[in-house]
């Protein structure tokens, strides 16, 4: 028996037949308000080619949507490599045996994923300038990498400690069985598989890290987001250049959920394709029907 079906009776006939009628209305619901939507829009010319052509355009794309799409990698890559070394310092830091390293790790982590990444963006932006440390130009950037960097970061250290708590705990007395430290068996047994386990959640937080980006603009950043309404306010189709922007990010996301899913995929079968693979050998020659 499932675990569903303990916690959860499986329905009968009518409720199934309830189910579909109710998935029916409102999927006939979704239609109608998407229809609704596309003759409103259609009533104001939002569709009409003048309104769409730019987008055809080499320089459209050339020096505003590519030239946005580059500033808006470069933060998310940047602050991606940022957020997961905080994430593991301070993510082995909550798993520390040392009590103080614990509660320190355990109070910054807590801290700022409790700020939103909007205020920190907006705070470093004003400290940045106040200090005058940085450039003018370079102080959005800055505050932008330093806002996602916290607020994603302290999200993987959290990533980092539930992965490891979740393993069984084989996995650390078999390393103190042959001699580890508490933090050898972290770095090199622990934490590497846990990794592999939480990489989909991983990922998703590398999305959250792409689409908050786009906050940059209000500290006047300049990325794809920017880029679309400077484009929308001069060509008088800014419903149309978000739209488009819409659609760059969901591929990129797509792509970067794809490719992970894939790497987890891989990472998965090599480190338990071969254990299987023995476990079955094990069987074949134990197993008294395959003798001789």
């Amino acid at each position: 028996m499932s675990v569903q079906q303990v916690l959860f009776d499986a329905p009968g006939p009518k409720s199934r037949r309830n189910i579909l009628i109710g998935n029916i209305i409102g999927a006939v619901l979704i239609v109608g308000l998407i229809g609704y939507l596309i003759m409103a829009l259609a009533a104001q010319g939002q569709f009409a080619p003048e309104k769409w052509t730019p987008f055809l355009e080499w320089d459209t794309w050339r020096f505003f949507l590519l030239e946005g799409l580059l500033y808006t990698l470069r933060a998310a890559a940047i602050s991606v490599v940022t957020s997961i070394v905080f994430g593991l310092i301070f993510g082995l830091g909550r798993l520390s045996h040392v009590a103080v390293i614990r509660w320190i790790s355990g109070i910054v982590v807590e801290f700022f994923r409790a700020v939103p990444v909007l205020l920190m963006m907006i705070f470093f932006w004003l400290l940045l300038g106040t200090l005058d440390l940085l450039r003018p130009q370079d102080s959005p950037f800055a505050a932008v990498v330093l806002g996602l960097t916290l607020y994603n970061g302290s999200v993987i250290a959290e990533l980092v400690r539930s992965g490891v708590f979740n393993l069984p705990k084989g996995q650390r007395e078999a390393g103190l069985a042959i001699g580890m430290t508490r933090s050898q068996s972290l770095r090199s047994i622990e934490v590497p598989q846990a990794l592999v386990a939480m990489l989909p959640a991983l990922v998703s937080q590398f999305v959250v890290i792409l689409k908050d980006s786009a906050l940059g603009y209000i500290i006047t950043y300049s990325e794809l987001l920017a880029y679309s309404r400077r484009l929308g306010s001069g060509e008088g189709n800014i419903f149309q250049a978000l739209i488009v922007a819409a659609v760059i990010f969901i591929i990129i996301n797509f792509m970067l959920t794809t490719f992970a899913t894939k790497l987890s995929g891989r990472l998965s079968f090599r480190t338990g394709g071969k254990t299987r693979k023995e476990k079955n050998e094990k069987v074949l020659l134990t197993d008294p029907t395959n003798a001789g």
